[in-house]
């Protein structure tokens, strides 16, 4: 193929135990807003805007085993974001009791789990 027929990535979706408790971790702790456009579909859950994308909570029974997953979100899946200030997001995360591991790239980096185990990364944008 000679023409990229993939531009972006639309949205990425988490299945979480509880919407309100998720929407704690990602518009109380890390500031995304919710985009309150989200059909009435036959299951509880959330949109979230991440720049031109979204996250979708998803409040369904959570298929994926949180224990035993590795303890640095790098050597598993995982939502990578870029954010403008990560001291900043570290200090918020400390505060809130949230464990994360450094980026063993190099990068400005960290990774975290929400409160349901899944794996996001925080990446400092470069200007």
């Amino acid at each position: 193929m000679s023409e990229n027929l993939i531009t972006a990535i639309h949205h990425a979706s988490f299945i979480v135990k509880n919407t309100e408790r998720a929407l704690t971790f990602y518009c109380g702790l890390l500031g995304l807003e919710q985009d309150h456009n989200r059909p009435d579909l036959d299951y509880l859950g959330a949109w979230l805007q991440v720049g031109d994308g979204q996250i979708h909570l998803l409040e369904l029974p959570n298929p994926d085993p949180v224990d035993n997953r590795p303890a640095h979100g790098g050597r598993d899946r995982h939502l990578a974001m870029t954010v403008t200030n990560l001291a900043q997001i570290q200090s918020l995360l400390e505060q809130a009791g949230i464990d994360f591991t450094l980026s063993k790239s190099g990068r400005r980096a960290l990774f975290c789990r929400d409160y349901d185990g899944n794996g996001i990364e925080l990446i400092e944008s470069v200007a």
